[in-house]
């Protein structure tokens, strides 16, 4: 007997009360058919109501898929467990869920992405929760945030510390969902389900095994269903056993509103030529300086920003291939894309369950980490997830967390404040206007990423900005590098809101950097 339902008939399935995962990364994956029925019944029926829903990963992105803001109905969800949110566009009203959340309408909470996979899988083997050091001395720490987005949030915590061998460590208990909504290309009359078109699989398997094993119900959207037996069982990431209902929906986008790109799925490969390389500005310079960091061989994970770019240099200078970058969604090598298509790569070599990614991560099995900054503190700390004045215009740290906790090298990229006007000249960099705000502060707003921390673990981080570079030592921002053009005192100290070290081997940076020809750059 089949297991095709429409989507009106899967989700009147799901009653009040019911915890729901739902696996996707903003576009990518999102159930949108599903999500979007479900909301539709709350708005004919108003249910289900008072869920908890858990999102390792933003799901929607508010262009091609609304993903949570389906759902975020007042009183459809009282709790609500995120990797990171959606934040829209900067000249549009926050999403329905920031909304709820600035509210107190519902108890949200912003948790590392890898933990929440963790938190999953130990659920799915019903096992009690995890122990691990990732979110110690961040917002995640109790003895900060408790990864509490609110006030309704800070009232329920989630996670707390627990004394294990001696040793401090964080707890968060397992989730144990009743309902799993997750995506696929392809499924059969059985639900065994193939993701051929797809970019990533993210946790599909984690959250289909965490809602059967506890009893729950398996709602699995694809853009096609075929006869049982015509899928090939290497091609099957998640078996037909766990699966409960299977929702064609034959216009699922593949990532946003954007077209098909069979290269993102690793279907076919696109001639190298084809990716675009960064206009010449100041941005391109950050990037370049990036690049000068790496090391030929090494793998190293990629985050969304300027350090975005690197791999474009890279290409540029013919030096791809020489690293292999990691990204949480789970490509391995390739070329990572930009905007809305970030968390995709293009002629990747390989595919990762984002659950084992976050493992290599959380455990630093990689060399370098390039990734962006908010703010920058005193003691080294960066913010990449929450700015006071507007708190939904951010995504949340996602997998930021995962990948710092023990990450070997750490170079963080971005303008050195915010709203400067610049340009380059002769080969020196000319700053028009001076920013407004400043980004290197006494004390961040959040703390995503421990510089306390770092400096007792003995982490290798780097700040790389447009007029200089900064390096974690002793404890203490040291200017080690500015660029031409660039006086220290006026430009850099006198802009900085917190007195910065320099260092008594201070340089200039390579004058390469600022000439709009190839750097010949070696690794």
């Amino acid at each position: 007997m089949t297991k095709t339902r429409t989507a009106a008939e899967a989700v009147s399935l799901i009653k009040d009360g019911s915890t729901i995962a739902i696996n996707a990364s903003s576009g990518l994956l999102c159930p949108d058919d599903v999500l979007k029925a479900l909301g539709e019944r709350f708005e004919k029926e108003a249910a289900p109501k008072n869920l908890t829903t858990i999102h390792p990963i933003a799901t929607g992105d508010m262009f091609g898929t609304k993903g949570v803001d389906h759902i975020a109905q007042p009183g459809m969800i009282k709790k609500i467990i995120g990797g990171s949110y959606p934040s829209g566009p900067s000249n549009a009203e926050p999403p329905l869920i920031w909304q709820r959340i600035l509210a107190e309408d519902v108890a949200a909470y912003n948790l590392p992405s890898g933990v929440i996979f963790d938190m999953l899988r130990e659920g799915a083997a019903l096992r009690p929760g995890v122990l691990t050091k990732v979110g110690l001395d961040t917002f995640v720490d109790p003895k900060r945030e408790g990864g509490a987005m609110n006030e309704t949030a800070r009232s329920n915590p989630i996670v707390r510390h627990m004394d294990f061998e001696g040793e401090d460590w964080l707890y968060f208990p397992a989730l144990k969902p009743d309902v799993a909504i997750i995506r696929a290309s392809t499924a059969d009359e059985n639900g065994n389900l193939t993701f051929e078109q797809e970019g990533a699989t993210l946790g599909a398997m984690e959250m289909a095994l965490a809602a059967h094993n506890n009893g729950g119900l398996v709602i699995a959207q694809v853009r096609r269903v075929a006869e049982q037996g015509t899928l090939k069982p290497h091609d099957v990431k998640v078996p037909g056993i766990l699966v409960d209902v299977v929702v064609e929906a034959p216009d699922q986008l593949q990532t946003t509103a954007t077209p098909y790109d069979p290269a993102i799925s690793g279907e076919i490969f696109r001639p190298l030529s084809s990716f675009a390389i960064p206009d010449f500005n100041p941005g391109k310079v950050i990037a370049r300086r990036v690049a000068q960091e790496l090391k030929d061989g090494w793998a190293v994970n990629i985050g969304f920003g300027i350090s975005a770019n690197v791999p474009r240099i890279l290409l540029e200078e013919g030096l791809h291939g020489s690293v292999t970058w990691v990204i949480e969604q789970g490509p391995v090598g390739g070329v990572p894309l930009l905007d809305f298509k970030f968390g995709c790569a293009s002629n990747a070599e390989a595919f990762v369950a984002s659950p084992h990614q976050f493992s290599y991560f959380q455990a630093g099995g990689f060399d370098c980490s390039l990734l962006s900054f908010l703010e920058i503190g005193a003691d080294g700390s960066v913010n990449v997830s929450r700015l006071a004045a507007t708190p939904h215009r951010t995504a949340g740290a996602g997998g930021f967390v995962d990948i710092t906790a023990r990450a070997k090298r750490i170079i963080f990229s971005g303008n050195f404040n915010a709203g400067a006007k610049m340009h380059i000249e002769d080969g020196r960099l000319v700053i028009d206007r001076e920013g407004k705000i400043s980004k290197i502060v006494p004390e961040v707003d959040q703390v995503s990423f421990s510089g306390r921390r770092a400096t007792e673990t003995g982490q290798d981080v780097t700040y790389v900005t447009e007029r200089c570079v900064l390096k974690l030592l002793n404890g203490e921002l040291t200017v080690t590098e500015i660029a031409p053009g660039i006086d220290l005192q006026k430009d850099v100290l006198d802009q900085a809101s917190t007195p910065l070290k320099v260092s008594p081997e201070l340089k200039e940076m390579d004058a390469v950097l600022f000439r709009d020809a190839v750097m010949g750059l070696t690794l």
